[in-house]
């Protein structure tokens, strides 16, 4: 334990040291959570507070609200005064009202497909091999029994566009889209989770072809070994999922099951086992086609002077989505002040672009180091097979 404080105490004061680094800020966050919720909780707040990005606070705040339910915080004893509600017997669709009730879910229609994603030879090639072929076949896949439906688990490091190409996954199969986090599925009262995750897979099969996409889905169906009372919630969470996904009330003809995670480590083996998640997909960071694309994508109608975006592309190897649109903020801002230094429009150039780009530590190098230790001696079923080879190609020790 002294030596996980003392390995706190030393990140935090490089956090203190370069206040402005919010990647480094956010990988001491997720530090905190495992250790240290209250302090995680007043970090968050001034991560926040200093610019940093509005989605991943949500996502932060709902793994906070994780951690503490894990820890039992959330969950008061009940008293005579206070009694804590008491979980409801498991129900069928037709036997809960409340799922009969259309529109929980608003179900979205990605205009986007597969195409529309720069780059990414490699994850498109795996992706229609392992998950899009036999559903863009239902015949041929019904000869060899197999029905219209799936599961695909993503993972990478966060950053590189996992989410995006779940919804160019949903536009290529002409399909309904429902994205739900963690902070969409917690709640204080107990049974109303579970309540939850049943009313994504009514809505989804009354959508069908419908898309499930379950972001950050390490802090949903985390491994149920962890302890502490509030982890019962979350047992309770995986177990309903379990239920859901085997179809064991309904029938998931036409629903497709997609989740990411940066940690797929920590994905309950449950949730894994053949049938279920068994299929997998690693979203690594953008190569140079797609940086380019993000580039270009990002600098659209600014001022600009003939910027080279395959000459930055190759100045930012290891960058992720998100990385390479810090590049082109922080080139922009400092282009908008010299323009008011100067009375006159001051454009973004390819040099001030690779010289920003020089000021950023590509955020996906803790998730490498961080998936370093799993990959040598963790338990490998095969997740982990591209990742191996990724490593492999670019000479990774």
């Amino acid at each position: 334990m002294a030596n996980e404080d003392d390995f706190l105490e030393v990140i935090a004061a490089e956090v203190a040291a370069d206040r402005d680094n919010l990647a480094l800020r956010e990988d001491f966050i997720a530090l905190l959570l495992q250790q240290d919720p209250d302090r995680a909780s007043s970090e968050i707040t001034a991560f926040e507070a200093d610019g940093g990005d509005a989605a991943r606070v949500r996502v932060m705040r709902a793994r906070l609200m994780a951690a503490r339910l894990r820890r039992g915080e959330e969950q008061a004893p009940p008293t005579e005064k206070t009694a804590a509600p008491i979980a409801a017997p498991a129900t069928t669709d037709a036997d809960n009202d409340d799922l009969d009730q259309p529109g929980l879910w608003d179900a979205e229609r990605p205009s986007i497909t597969l195409e529309d994603v720069a780059g990414l030879a490699e994850v498109k090639q795996h992706l229609d091999e392992t998950f899009l072929a036999p559903l863009r076949n239902p015949e041929l896949a019904a000869a060899f029994g197999q029905k219209p439906g799936g599961s695909l688990l993503m993972y990478g490091p966060p950053g590189c566009g996992k989410t995006f190409i779940a919804k160019a996954i949903a536009g290529d199969l002409g399909a309904a889209f429902i994205h739900v986090t963690l902070a969409d599925l917690l709640s204080k009262w107990i049974g109303d989770s579970e309540k939850a995750i049943q009313s994504i897979f009514h809505d989804a099969r009354a959508a069908a072809p419908c898309v499930i996409f379950f972001d950050e889905f390490d802090a949903v169906g985390g491994r149920r070994s962890s302890g502490g009372g509030g982890s019962q919630s979350m047992r309770m969470i995986v177990t309903q999922l379990l239920e859901e996904l085997d179809g064991v009330q309904s029938v998931n003809d036409g629903v497709y099951f997609l989740a990411a995670t940066n940690r797929p480590w920590d994905i309950d083996p449950a949730l894994r086992r053949p049938g279920r998640i068994d299929k997998t997909v690693v979203v690594l960071p953008p190569d140079a086609v797609a940086r380019a694309a993000i580039l270009q994508g990002d600098l659209e109608g600014k001022p600009t002077d003939n910027v080279d975006t395959v000459q930055v592309a190759a100045a930012t190897g290891g960058f992720s989505g998100a990385d390479i649109a810090q590049v082109a903020k922080v080139a922009l801002q400092k282009a908008m002040s010299a323009s008011m230094k100067a009375g006159t429009v001051v454009p973004v150039t390819t040099d001030s672009l690779i010289e920003a780009a020089a000021d950023i530590t590509p955020s996906t190098t803790s998730w490498f180091d961080q998936v370093a230790p799993v990959l040598d001696y963790g338990v490998d079923d095969g997740t982990f097979a591209q990742l191996r080879a990724y490593r492999v190609k670019h000479g990774m020790k």
